[in-house]
């Protein structure tokens, strides 16, 4: 899961993909804007076959805040 969503991560901000952390955080690390996690966040949709519900994912900080949730939803 963690390697999937690097891949996935890549694709929306200039880090390379082993710079990516599980403690790394979106914004503060990573330089993601609002609009690249949305945007990021409906590619994991369409990747994993999974439907993210925006409440839940407003609390998710971290890349492995992520995986974890994401893990529950597969």
């Amino acid at each position: 899961m963690l390697d999937q969503l690097k891949d996935i991560i890549v694709n929306y901000v200039e880090v390379k993909k082993e710079d990516i952390k599980p403690e790394s955080r979106f914004i503060e690390d990573l330089g993601f804007t609002s609009f690249d996690f949305m945007s990021m966040l409906g590619e994991v949709e369409d990747t994993l076959d999974v439907e993210i519900n925006q409440e839940e994912v407003v609390n998710i900080r971290t890349v492995q805040e992520a995986v974890d949730y994401l893990s529950k939803l597969v």
